[in-house]
């Protein structure tokens, strides 16, 4: 079986409704695991209730929560987060979490030496020890699928620039793919942008999602689009990541592009109509 290693941030979303966990490579552990995909989360947290209860959730799950440091001075993540009328979500991300400062350590190597799969975003990088944790991990050569996930004020360009050339996929969604097309000076029209994007760092796999329009994907020279699904938002925490695992579990599991792009957004769009990220 495929295994897929998930690096970065655990935390908890506070929305007005309560706390939920998250964290977008934590997200895409959990639903890969509910997909049965063999996935593993590797992260801080602090040692704290917050902390406890999430690893307390996760071995309920079943999943593996060894990779999942402690650290014994900084808290659990927590971010505070807005919903607009429409359900999209604005972030206040707190500065430092235990997250920022995930070590090296001989368990973190071997795990993703024996992994297929090594999944990652931007905003773990944020601190410089977790930044160099996963270069290191991100130098096994594995399939390396950067979620882009810009997260101002953490989004800075020349974290994401050495990222991308490290990366064999690439998702990212289209307010992100235009701050990259401004930065690197590509078209800022979607389909030569994403062109633009694969030629430049080398990505055979590209995807876009687009929110209420869909997704679209550029795979091994194929592009394709899904216009999506209607539904009724709750809010659009998670429903990436979501999309995402999805992805994954397709890609793994070989399936053909349209397949694969149908499925990513059915989940996606399910997980929009629940409150947080609906991983439980």
């Amino acid at each position: 079986m495929k295994k897929v290693l998930c690096f970065g941030e655990i935390l908890w979303d506070s929305l007005p409704t309560g706390l939920f966990p998250g964290g977008a490579p934590f997200n895409v552990a959990c639903h890969l695991h509910k997909l049965g995909i063999k996935s593993n989360i590797a992260s801080r947290l602090g040692n704290d209730t917050l902390g406890s209860i999430i690893k307390k959730r996760l071995t309920e799950k079943g999943m593996d929560t060894s990779l999942i440091q402690n650290d014994p001075v900084y808290p659990t993540g927590l971010v505070n987060v807005t919903l607009n009328s429409s359900g999209n979500a604005s972030y206040e991300i707190v500065n430092p979490a235990a997250w920022d400062f995930i070590s090296e350590d001989k368990k973190l190597l071997d795990a993703a030496e024996s992994s297929d799969v090594i999944v990652y975003g931007s905003l773990a990088q944020r601190n410089e020890t977790t930044r160099n944790t996963l270069s290191k991990l991100l130098g096994l050569k594995k399939i390396n699928v950067f979620d882009v996930n810009l997260r101002p004020p953490y989004d800075n360009r020349e974290i994401v620039e050495k990222t991308l050339y490290q990366s064999t996929v690439i998702k990212l969604n289209n307010e992100e793919l235009y701050t990259l097309s401004r930065w690197f000076g590509f078209q800022t029209e979607l389909k030569p942008a994403v062109y633009s994007l694969a030629d430049k760092f080398g990505s055979n796999i590209i995807c876009v999602t687009r929110g209420a329009d869909g997704s679209a994907l550029l795979m091994n020279n194929t592009w394709i689009e899904h216009p999506g699904f209607k539904v009724e938002v709750k809010d659009t925490i998670g429903s990436g990541d979501a999309f995402l695992a999805a992805f994954i579990d397709g890609m793994l599991k070989q399936k053909n592009a349209a397949n694969i792009l149908k499925a990513a957004n059915k989940l996606g769009s399910y997980v929009a109509t629940r409150s947080g990220a609906d991983i439980y």
